[in-house]
């Protein structure tokens, strides 16, 4: 039997201003069975104490570990994410955020489970508030299978044998995602002019990418019980931009639009 040829692939973690979770999220990066070929942090304009973080660690990766920051303008998720894209050399993109601890597999079940014409959405666990203070104290790259603290335990199960069950569950539906565990073909992001930068503030950047891919023709691929993330606990994110975001991802659903109207090529350009 011939086994999968894996593709290769640059590993991308969105951040600002948590460098003590950013650390643990490294170490659980270095544990991973396999590496991606590539690290970059999509540094959404933190301040010194992550870039000294990162200069600190970039010794210590077998891979190269880069560093894409832009100044602080607000909540500039996809600004960020597509000059991150723009700058992966890989043809897979795993995207991920800095608070969370991947699962010692996470990066080999994502590109185990890559198929063309697909982009993948997985789920996380949520870790207690109290366990997940415990693991930013101690500086841990890891979370305990027998200290879960969570309602949603279950996704912390990796059982590959359910993973191909769950492949197809609500492939069409675009609120059935989490934008901090999904991977992409990066040709496909840049056919779609990667990420709407119209979306600012937090909330639908994830969803509105996910539309106009479908409307591209990518399918939707979800990933349960493999490819596993535990995030650390934070309270939520002020939501006031939810609406204006809505809006815009209403449009591209109705208009069927695949192309984003402020996206990845500027960025392209400037590489």
């Amino acid at each position: 039997m011939i086994s999968k040829r894996y593709p290769t692939a640059s590993l991308i973690i969105s951040t600002y201003n948590w460098p003590e979770a950013l650390e643990c999220c490294l170490k659980s990066i270095l544990r991973q069975s396999r590496l991606p070929n590539e690290v970059i942090i999509a540094d959404d304009g933190s301040t010194t104490e992550t870039r000294l973080l990162i200069e600190r660690f970039q010794p210590l990766f077998p891979v190269p570990l880069l560093h894409v920051w832009q100044p602080d303008e607000g909540f500039q998720l996809a600004r960020i994410r597509n000059k991150a894209i723009a700058r992966a050399q890989h043809d897979y993109v795993i995207q991920i955020d800095s608070d969370l601890i991947l699962h010692k597999r996470f990066v080999e079940d994502h590109l185990k489970l890559s198929r063309p014409g697909s982009f993948a959405t997985g789920s996380r666990v949520i870790l207690s508030a109290s366990y997940s203070q415990r693991l930013l104290t101690l500086k841990k790259g890891k979370a305990s299978l027998f200290r879960w603290s969570s309602l949603n335990k279950n996704n912390g199960l990796r059982i590959p044998l359910l993973t191909r069950l769950y492949k197809k569950h609500r492939a069409d539906d675009i609120f059935y995602l989490r934008g901090c565990n999904m991977a992409f073909w990066r040709k496909d992001l840049i056919a779609v002019n990667g990420y709407n930068e119209e979306i600012q503030g937090w909330g639908r950047e994830d969803n509105e990418i996910a539309a106009r891919l479908i409307n591209l023709g990518i399918v939707k691929m979800v990933v349960k019980h493999s490819a596993i993330v535990y995030h650390i606990y934070h309270k939520e994110k002020e939501r006031n931009s939810v609406l204006l975001n809505n809006e815009l991802l209403q449009r591209s659903i109705s208009q069927k639009l695949i192309i984003a109207p402020v996206g990845l090529q500027n960025h392209l350009q400037s590489t």
